[in-house]
């Protein structure tokens, strides 16, 4: 029993001495600053994608139409479908940003993941269309008028989408948003399938120079396959990433260890815990679990114990919402691995007996 009562005046100081540095309603308005500026960082990184895509369709499509390659074309069309995903993404994180309500308890996030795999879908037909339109092209060779254009072209649309898919992505990692993130990767895809494009257009160019009478024009088509098969590539891990959110996957091992890592900091106060289950939505994680406290505490301390790992694993993944359901703890389950046992061996074989045996689930 003394080592009972010892641990008890622990838990008392230990709780006392953790609260002093809480501040918690400061912490949740502060939250609510930090997501609001984010939305707002997200929105503008999305128009910006919007309004760069826009203008390169438009130079794309003219320049290819103007000398008749089908490679600038395919990257006119890619560029299309750069569009349309930007105009989903900007969307999405609009609609993503939106507070829960009655209807939507648990956010919005997912219009992010469904942003992710429309997107990935859009990228699939868009590789299938290049691919019949270069094969037309093989079959029925036509001569190219002004390479030298296509070449300028590919090489302002490889700038422009590297400069803008670096910013996507470090908004897109800044504010953990999947569908920023998502258009960042589709257009670094377009800074390598325009330079792809960019080379091919070269090689006939030369050719035409150093050695006229040989037929390059294959190169043309043979380049927006190319383009066509990365597309792919890029779609199918882009389906993997955000429909993985939609199916509600736990969290990445290294999240879910760090969460433990939480959880245990507070131990022996927190005696144990399982069945923690996690997922994510848009930019937001939800964990729950249920912990084991001493028997004796008080509803009002156990309250304040979750309260304050709910604070942790805040202060690690921003905007998660925590759910603690507390239990008991019985230390006979100590057998058994679903307790998810926290103390230590002297302090189980202490405490082991003082509590006659009930399963609490």
């Amino acid at each position: 029993m003394a080592k009972e009562k010892e641990i008890e005046l622990g838990n008392e100081k230990r709780i006392r001495e953790l609260e002093q540095d809480r501040g918690l309603e400061s912490e949740q308005r502060g939250q609510v600053k930090v997501n609001n500026g984010n939305n707002r960082k997200k929105t503008k990184a999305a128009f910006i994608s919007v309004s760069s895509n826009t203008i390169l369709v438009v130079l794309k499509l003219a320049v290819g139409l103007s000398i008749g390659s089908v490679s600038v074309i395919s990257e006119a069309i890619h560029s299309g479908v750069d569009l349309l995903a930007a105009v989903i993404a900007l969307l999405a994180v609009k609609k993503a940003g939106v507070p829960a309500d009655k209807d939507h308890p648990y956010g919005h996030g997912k219009f992010e993941n469904i942003s992710g795999t429309s997107e990935a879908l859009l990228i699939f037909l868009a590789a299938g269309w290049i691919i019949y339109e270069a094969l037309k092209k093989l079959m029925y060779h036509e001569p190219l008028d002004q390479p030298s254009l296509g070449v300028a072209m590919m090489a302002v649309s490889s700038v422009a989408n590297l400069l803008v898919s670096h910013m996507l992505l470090k908004v897109g990692k800044e504010t953990d948003s999947i569908a920023l993130q998502a258009d960042a990767w589709h257009l670094r895809t377009d800074v390598y399938t325009s330079a792809g494009v960019m080379l091919g257009l070269v090689v006939i160019l030369a050719g035409s120079i150093i050695a006229p009478r040989i037929d390059l024009r294959w190169v043309d088509p043979m380049a927006a396959i190319a383009v066509a098969l990365l597309i792919i590539r890029a779609a199918y891990h882009l389906t993997l990433e955000s429909a993985r959110d939609l199916l509600d996957v736990s969290l990445p091992n290294e999240e879910e260890e760090a969460i433990c890592s939480h959880i245990a900091a507070f131990a022996p106060t927190v005696r144990g815990y399982h069945r923690l289950a996690t997922r994510k939505s848009g930019s937001e994680r939800f964990v729950e679990f249920h912990m084991r406290v001493e028997p004796t505490m008080t509803i009002d301390e156990s309250h304040r114990i979750a309260d304050m790992i709910t604070d942790s694993i805040k202060q690690h993944f921003p905007g998660t919402r925590v759910t603690i359901h507390i239990e008991p703890c019985n230390c006979a389950l100590a057998h058994e691995e679903t307790c998810g046992c926290l103390l230590s061996d002297s302090d189980r074989n202490a405490l082991k007996g003082s509590y006659a045996y009930t399963d609490i689930d």
